[in-house]
């Protein structure tokens, strides 16, 4: 709460995510054929919730402005 206050609440943080941690939040199935080493991008708001997931670092960026949010990276 304390961090939405300060930067607002249309910031959205994209971070990269690994399939296995995926896997392990359920997003994918255990048995999914995706390789390990596919990157995918997750988008965060300020109280830590995912609200989306691509598999694109530009798209994240490009979805976020589509929807009025301001990404920042997190690394």
């Amino acid at each position: 709460e304390d961090i939405a206050r300060i930067i607002g609440p249309n910031t959205v943080y994209v971070r990269e995510v690994g399939v296995e941690e995926l896997k392990i939040s359920g997003v994918l199935p255990v048995d999914a054929p995706v390789p390990v080493t596919q990157k995918f991008f997750a988008l965060h708001s300020a109280d830590g919730r995912r609200v989306a997931i691509v598999d694109n670092r530009d798209m994240a960026f490009i979805a976020a402005r589509q929807h009025e949010l301001e990404p920042v990276s997190v690394h």
